[in-house]
This record gives structure tokens, C-alpha cells and sequence, in this order.
């Protein structure tokens, strides 16, 4: 924590990483590879989990580059596809014998309407399930390693979102902002029954999340589809948008701050919490209903077929 608690939390926060894996979904760019950047600065072994290996290797090659002696690794994960991720989740724990961070940070947003292989919507599938069944998988050896935490990636979308519990797939009628808005707001009652059933079973691991703001990166490619979005988005962004290195703030905030306790959720600090120094932040009263956490804890064991043991 800053000396003086008046002060903004910054990247000169993060504790030393010494001995810790750090296993980050969704790092070859964006805030992602900001956070790996960072902790690998920090000694941390970084695991750089991404369905492009060769983006991957490109991007740990910055990280090396910029930070000699770096330990930095690639593990293929398509979070769309759940047999890639008990294949992840297979190698990773044959490989390291301690997980610290699993930071749930990959996602897509807002993309023309899709499946995954495995038939589920293309943003529920992805941000959502695939990141529940990995979490699962990984649970043990998380467990395992003393003052592990997991962080899941949120979004301020999470405003928006309803979970179709009758219709995950948004196959009645797909628009592509709701759908994101369901995944985003599937992150947060995820982390918070998470972080129930760990507190339940008097685990040292914590569940916490966190959100980017409005941060300039690749994510928002498909935002733009439309002519006037591509006119109107490079002017509204440019006042309201933060870099992609502070956008991820909050995610390194939440993974590393001693003073985190689990269901904390972090943020920017500034207007709509789209820019500014990462905080604890609220999210809304949907995502804080303990029945409808309940409801989609059970749906995605079911709809994965990873039963967590808590």
C-alpha cells in the first residue's frame, strides 16, 4: 500500500512476486500483457494462457526484452472449447507444482453472433464458462499454495446484463451488447459464490474482481462495426479512455495488495469509473443476489461438467 494512504495506488505498489506463478488468461496484449509485464518485473513466473501461441511467444519476447532474467511461459487455452481447457488445466498442473494468481482476464466482446465448440454462445461461452471450468480444474493446486487468489475480469457492462437462465445462448433473439452484459455480469456472481464457498470451507485461497474502466485495446474491435461508431468512438474515447497500462491497474491491485480480502471488486476511481486510479468499487444489486449466484453456480457445473469440491 502507498505510505500515505492519501496517495494513488501504482505499478510501485506491487510487492515483490519473488517465487510466486502467476497464470494470466488472455496475456499476448491489452491489459493483460500490461499485468503479466509487470509481475514478471516483479520476479514472478508468468504464465501467458492464450489461444494464439505464436502472439504469446511474440509477447513474452517484449517481456524478456524489456525485463532481462524475466520468467515468462506459454501454455495454449482456448477458452472456447472446454476439451483445450482440461488440457490447460492438465498441463499446468503437471508443470507448476504451485498456482499463486489465476487472473481470469481473457474475454470477447460484442462479436457478431457465434457458438463455441461446445454450442454455447459465443461471450457466455468464453468469458464466462470457459473461465468457471478452468477455475475448477485448478482449484487444488490453488488451494494448495498458501495466499493464492483467483481475479476475475469484469467489466461495467455488468450494468446492463440479465442472465437468461432459459436462455443462455440468446438463441431467442441474439443482440450482441445484452449478451456481453450476461457474461460480465456472469463474472461477478461467479467471483462472489466463489468467494462463499472458499470462506465456507475456511480455504486460504480469495476470489476478488476487478474491471478496466474503458480502456484502449483490441477488445473493442468489434464495437466499431457500425459507420457511426467508427466515427463517433475515436472522439469519445479519446476524453474518456485511459492506456491499456492503466486499465490494468485494478486487476493488478486486486491480485496483489496485501490488504485485499476475497469479494473485494476494484476499479478506476475517476467519472463512470471509466478512468483514474484503481479503487474498490461496487457493482450492482443484481450481482450481489444470492439466489441467482446459486442458480448459475449450479447451471455451469452442470453446462461444463466441472463440479468444484466446496
Amino acid at each position: 500500500m502507498p505510505t500515505n494512504p492519501k496517495q494513488p495506488w501504482t505499478v510501485r505498489d506491487v510487492p515483490d512476486q519473488t517465487g510466486r506463478v502467476a497464470i494470466i488468461t488472455g496475456s499476448n496484449s491489452g491489459i493483460g500483457f500490461e499485468a503479466a509485464r509487470v509481475l514478471a518485473s516483479r520476479n514472478a513466473t508468468v504464465v501467458l494462457a492464450c489461444r494464439n501461441t505464436g502472439k504469446a511467444e511474440a509477447a513474452a519476447s517484449r517481456i524478456r526484452s524489456e525485463c532481462p532474467g524475466a520468467k515468462v511461459e506459454i501454455q495454449l487455452l482456448d477458452l472456447g472449447s472446454l476439451e483445450s481447457v482440461k488440457q490447460a488445466a492438465e498441463s499446468l498442473r503437471t508443470r507448476f507444482p504451485r498456482i499463486d494468481l489465476l487472473i481470469n482476464n481473457a474475454g470477447v466482446m460484442v462479436p457478431p453472433y457465434g457458438k463455441t465448440v461446445d454450442g454455447f454462445e459465443t461471450q457466455f461461452g468464453t468469458n464466462h464458462l470457459g473461465h468457471f471450468a478452468l477455475t475448477g480444474l485448478l482449484l487444488e493446486r490453488l488451494q494448495a499454495t498458501p495466499h493464492s487468489r483467483i481475479v476475475n475480469l469484469a467489466s461495467q457492462a455488468h450494468r446492463m446484463g440479465r442472465i437468461r437462465f432459459d436462455d443462455f445462448n440468446f438463441e431467442r433473439g441474439y443482440r450482441a451488447w445484452p449478451a456481453y452484459g450476461q457474461s460480465k455480469l456472469a463474472n461477478l456472481l461467479f467471483t462472489y459464490e466463489l468467494q462463499r464457498r472458499l470462506g465456507k470451507a475456511g480455504a486460504g485461497t480469495i476470489a476478488v474482481a476487478a474491471h478496466p474502466g474503458w480502456s484502449r485495446t483490441e477488445l473493442q474491435r468489434h464495437a466499431t462495426v457500425k459507420w457511426w461508431n467508427r466515427v463517433l468512438y475515436p472522439i469519445v474515447g479519446s476524453c474518456l479512455s485511459q492506456s491499456a497500462a492503466r486499465g490494468a491497474l485494478p486487476m493488478l491491485r486486486a491480485a496483489t495488495d496485501p490488504k485485499v480480502t476475497g469479494g473485494d471488486y476494484f476499479g478506476p476511481s475517476g467519472f463512470l469509473e471509466f478512468t483514474g486510479d484503481p479503487v474498490r468499487v461496487e457493482s450492482n444489486q443484481r450481482s450481489h443476489d444470492a439466489e441467482a449466484q446459486l442458480k448459475l453456480w449450479q447451471a455451469s457445473e452442470n453446462l461444463t461438467g466441472i463440479v468444484y469440491g466446496l
